[in-house]
């Protein structure tokens, strides 16, 4: 999963049981075999991209507000899956209710709906709206080292849509070529990509198709509660620090240091759907940070740092940003060698198990790999995944020609990124892509954000501060982060397509439409925020962007090394770097019994800059799906994920129409605030 995206790594239901409660060895496909499976072409039907569109807007829209409050992002496959089923199926009955329906609604054409939005919606992360594009920054740059202020890069609308569409489409033609041997020879699980399937293939059977419709009426039901609830709560947050969101839960002293509940049910829904773990991860690390660290350091103003620096990077905020660097990069280190050394451990493996049957990897005999040995599933599907073949030349002409382009185009939308810069990391950046989506298939957790860092550091580091480093290293992180991100998801999509009997062509052409879709929807939403809100970014402001000040930081340490921190600050970092590693290695060396009482140092980081607020709502969110659990468990698992979507949307659509109304000078009628009772 991406470092900022706390995805739950996916344990897929039994696909039979998903589907056939009765005979526990049922096959699949002959479920499907009465039904014909359409040509590619038949696959990409302008319906499909329609609702893909309207789904791709509601979850940009979604994903951007989590990027700029605090960076947690939870997978959103399922409720893609769910809500594309939902218009489609609904499409199709009012069309065939007249007798025009020319085309039913098959798994296929959900299956390419599912990518479109969320490709469409990754550029919302990927795109580096809430860290390394709103990094470059004046905003963010004030709140940061002085002696890097005028190292900067303003957000334009024309500037982002270019920079997106020159970098989102290289990591897509990078791993085509090496598809068959990802998913048929090596046969990778990709866990997220094969629940995804699974939830297709069982919403498509009619048993499946019950369950889903009352899945999305309880979404309707809860989407409809929470944004009503957001549309109440504006009312009373006409002014500073007003309103349900500032309201002091747990008194005033708590409130100061950051705990309390926020009443946002945005992330009470996002602890619905992410693990117990990491839920109580953050809600441990904001009582570590803000409930003993800080208040410790804080009393040692004068003496580690100046008394009237505490709000910036040579005072506590540096203590804060910098800690919570070193956990993430800790983290982030030992997660790469981790899986770097599991993706060459398991290439060693796969080539020494295929050397005796002169293993070549290549598409120009696919009937070769139809075997008798196989099930009928697994016949089913390699059948169709070799059937409509992705040309090679066509992957190596267009991550060629989009690399010249991008080497020509990128330097004149940042300045100090020269083509060199460029040119070498496009140079290593198919090895690096291949190693990310392997290793997704291996343990469905992807290093895009490690990648973007060690980009930050390499060319930061090759810049200087005398020609842009800052703005040079952010900039990498951003042509790096796209191409590993997309890689990896498009494999992910061709995982699912496979288990779905979906054409790697459909899946291939649906993740370009969804990607352009994103380079033109998420700069669009960004900027929505970036206009209607002018104090975006800042400590006290609604949207935060934690991660955009983290990221500047980062890339100052790659420029400037360690001169600029306040004192002990660097020992503390090396501690808590050397713990994440520790931690993690301890996670792994006792097994998943005990693992799961161990905290991810992570998720442990988030809370340390932003505080424990949002930890709180994701808790309750936990809370209220665990006591679900305990009363009904199926009924939980059936519909928790819907309940938990209908939530998120609902409170995140509400900031369209709350940002229209910004731009249009349509304040709040009322404040509503808690104040300390006055003595005397």
């Amino acid at each position: 999963m991406d470092e900022e995206k706390a995805d739950p790594i996916s344990t897929p239901h039994r696909e039979v049981s998903a589907l056939d409660a009765g005979d526990a060895n049922a096959s699949v496909e002959k479920l499907f075999s009465g039904k014909v499976v359409p040509p590619w072409q038949r696959q990409l039907t302008l319906r499909a991209f329609v609702v893909s569109l309207i789904l791709s807007v509601l979850f940009t829209f979604i994903v951007m507000k989590l990027n700029l409050t605090t960076g947690v992002i939870p997978s959103l496959s399922v409720s893609a899956g769910l809500l594309g089923f939902f218009f489609v199926k609904t499409w199709t009955k009012i069309l065939d209710g007249f007798g025009i329906l020319k085309q039913p609604f098959t798994r296929q054409e959900n299956t390419v709906i599912q990518t479109c939005v969320v490709a469409s919606a990754g550029i919302a992360f990927s795109g580096g709206f809430g860290s390394y594009i709103f990094g470059m920054s004046e905003k963010i740059a004030k709140l940061g080292d002085k002696a890097f202020h005028q190292d900067i890069s303003n957000p334009h609308l024309g500037k982002l849509i270019g920079f997106l569409f020159v970098v989102s489409f290289l990591g897509l033609f990078s791993v085509v070529p090496l598809r068959k041997i990802m998913i048929i020879d090596f046969k990778l699980i990709y866990p997220s990509g094969t629940a995804t399937a699974y939830l297709i293939n069982s919403l498509h059977t009619p048993k499946g198709a019950k369950l889903a419709k009352k899945q999305v009426k309880a979404l309707g039901k809860f989407f409809s509660f929470s944004f009503l609830w957001a549309f109440f709560q504006w009312f009373f947050t006409g002014g500073d620090n007003c309103g349900f969101v500032n309201f002091p839960t747990f008194g005033l002293k708590a409130f100061e240091n950051r705990f309390y509940f926020d009443f946002s049910a945005t992330y009470v829904g996002v602890g619905m759907i992410c693990p117990y773990l990491i839920n109580v991860s953050l809600l441990f690390g904001a009582i570590l940070s803000w409930g003993i660290m800080w208040p410790l350091i804080e009393a040692r103003k004068g003496d580690w740092y100046d008394a009237s620096l505490v709000k910036t990077m040579h005072g506590l905020q540096g203590y804060q940003i910098f800690i919570a660097i070193a956990i993430i990069l800790g983290d982030g280190l030992y997660n790469f060698v981790k899986v770097f050394g599991q993706t060459i451990l398991g290439l060693y493996r796969q080539f020494q198990a295929k050397k005796s049957d002169n293993f070549t990897p290549s598409d120009e005999h696919p009937d070769d790999e139809v075997s008798p040995s196989q099930s009928f599933d697994d016949q089913r599907r390699t059948q169709y995944f070799i059937k409509d073949q992705i040309p090679n030349w066509v992957a190596v002409a267009g991550y060629v020609t989009i690399a010249t382009v991008s080497i020509i185009t990128l330097p004149h939308i940042f300045h100090s990124l020269k083509w060199y810069y460029i040119l070498v990391m496009y140079i290593i950046a198919p090895m690096l892509a291949f190693c990310n989506a392997y290793g997704c298939g291996l343990t469905d957790w992807s290093l895009a954000s490690t990648y973007g860092k060690l980009a930050i550091f390499m060319i930061g580091a090759w810049a200087g501060s005398s020609h842009g480093g800052i703005v040079a290293g952010l900039a990498a992180c951003g042509v790096m982060m796209n191409i590993v991100s997309t890689a990896s998801d498009l494999s992910q999509d061709f995982k699912t397509g496979y288990l779905t009997l979906a054409s790697p062509r459909s899946m291939f052409v649906s993740q370009i439409i969804g990607t352009g879709m994103g380079c033109i929807i998420s700069p669009c939403v960004f900027w929505l925020f970036y206009k209607a809100y002018p104090n975006l970014g800042e400590p006290t402001s609604q949207y935060k962007a934690p991660y955009a000040l983290i990221y500047r930081n980062i890339a100052v340490l790659g420029v400037e090394g360690f001169g600029s921190l306040p004192k002990n600050c660097l020992t503390l970092c090396l501690i808590f770097f050397v713990a994440a590693m520790a931690i993690n290695g301890l996670r792994d060396s006792v097994g998943s019994k005990w693992a799961r009482f161990i905290p991810i140092p992570m998720a442990m980081a988030i809370p340390f800059y932003i505080g424990g607020y949002f930890a709180i709502d994701m808790c309750v969110g936990s809370l209220i799906l665990f006591v679900w659990q305990y009363r009904n468990k199926a009924n939980a698992d059936a519909f928790g994920p819907a309940v938990a979507s209908g939530l998120i949307c609902g409170d995140g659509i509400w900031t369209l129409p709350s940002s229209i109304l910004a731009l249009a000078g349509v304040n709040p009628p009322l404040c509503m605030q808690v104040v300390p009772r006055l003595k005397g």
